[in-house]
């Protein structure tokens, strides 16, 4: 995620609709995750937290590293999620310019759920997703460069809202069939390789995951009769979460067609701080652009999301501008990560998607912020 481009694409967008129902106060206030001051970070602590700490390494595509994180993504699922996710990888691979002829291989993973009755291979198409996504690979250069904001703190921010969201969905869902009148919806999370230049950032050094996975979405068909022709145009909202975890980030609103999402976003934000719901206080709100006029979007990130925007995905893009001052430098460590930031930003984006899969009256107490392991049996949720 490199450089500004121009508003030349960014005006051929239309601001779009959707129904959204907010979460109550008392949602907001109870059921979302809470640490006690007096005890060390059990998820986000950069040396022992359970969901950030593994991804703390030099994660090179190709390397020891990497396998690592990709086994701890995997692992996480099967121990602390539903069964009901579906775990799948999209393998491609390319040369670059550090290593020549040879073939670098990089693997995007795929986690999908949808309501239980829509689970069938000829139902796929027919839900709509809302599609979180962060990257995960690190920098090949300098060596031993481990990239806590860019992007294992945005991994496991969404590694938390799925565990938050889990047992909601489940509860919501228990209930059968929904009444056909509303559109089916699904969440979806897209853990990216290969976003990270190997040299310079150019078209072809960068994006190697998502470029690849938007290109093979783009011609894999649904089957016929479904509500959606392929899996791009099943994607509802593409969130890209990137370059999160140092402190007082300013969140532009890049798009004007998402910019209701941005402010659906900024107001949770909002709303939180006034339930003093979240630990930081900045300056001015992380998401501060809600009342952004038309003629002030200018310019965007290049990053993961433009191989899915290209191809008429709809974004909502949640990078600072300007980035972190640790950004491509060996302090880019867990050193110099706002902890009170990151878990605010994995209570915000909790809501966001509680919100967004209408999960209001199914959310479940948390406490400690932590939850057992999510099973198929109703005595183990």
């Amino acid at each position: 995620m490199r450089s500004l481009l121009g508003p030349t694409l960014l005006f051929l967008l239309t601001p779009s609709a959707l129904t959204y129902i907010p979460l109550s106060d008392r949602s907001l206030a109870q059921h979302l995750p809470t640490l006690s001051s007096s005890s060390r970070d059990p998820d986000f602590d950069p040396t022992s937290g359970a969901l950030l700490a593994p991804i703390l390494i030099p994660r090179v595509p190709g390397t020891p590293g990497h396998a690592s994180v990709q086994h701890h993504f995997v692992s996480f699922v099967q121990r602390s999620l539903h069964p009901d996710w579906r775990i799948e990888w999209h393998n491609s691979t390319s040369a670059t310019p550090a290593t020549g002829d040879r073939q670098v291989p990089f693997a995007n993973l795929i986690l999908q759920r949808d309501p239980p009755w829509m689970s069938g291979e000829d139902k796929r198409g027919d839900v709509a997703r809302l599609t979180l996504a962060a990257h995960y690979d690190s920098l090949y250069r300098p060596e031993g460069f481990v990239g806590a904001v860019d992007s294992a703190v945005p991994c496991a921010v969404l590694m938390a809202v799925l565990r938050a969201v889990d047992q909601g969905l489940t509860r919501k869902w228990e209930g059968g069939e929904g009444d056909g009148m509303e559109e089916e919806k699904g969440v979806q999370v897209l853990l990216l390789d290969g976003e990270e230049a190997w040299v310079e950032w150019s078209e072809t050094d960068s994006l190697y995951g998502s470029r690849a996975l938007a290109e093979a979405w783009e011609d894999t068909r649904h089957e016929a009769g479904s509500a959606f022709s392929t899996p791009l145009e099943s994607i509802s909202l593409f969130v890209l979460l990137d370059l999160l975890g140092a402190s007082e980030p300013h969140i532009p609103s890049y798009f004007p067609k998402t910019h209701w999402a941005y402010q659906n976003l900024a107001k949770i934000e909002e709303r939180l701080r006034k339930l003093g719901v979240l630990e930081t206080r900045p300056r001015r709100n992380f998401l501060a652009e809600s009342n952004k006029e038309a003629s002030l979007f200018r310019g965007f990130v290049q990053d993961d999301h433009v191989p899915f925007m290209q191809r008429g995905v709809d974004v909502l893009h949640i990078i600072p501008a300007p980035f972190p001052p640790v950004w491509h430098t060996m302090d880019d460590d867990g050193a110099h990560l706002d902890l009170p930031t990151v878990r605010d930003w994995a209570r915000i984006m909790t809501a966001f998607v509680a919100e967004w899969m209408d999960l209001e009256g199914h959310l479940p107490g948390t406490g400690s912020g932590r939850k057992e392991r999510c099973g198929a049996g109703k005595d183990e949720l």
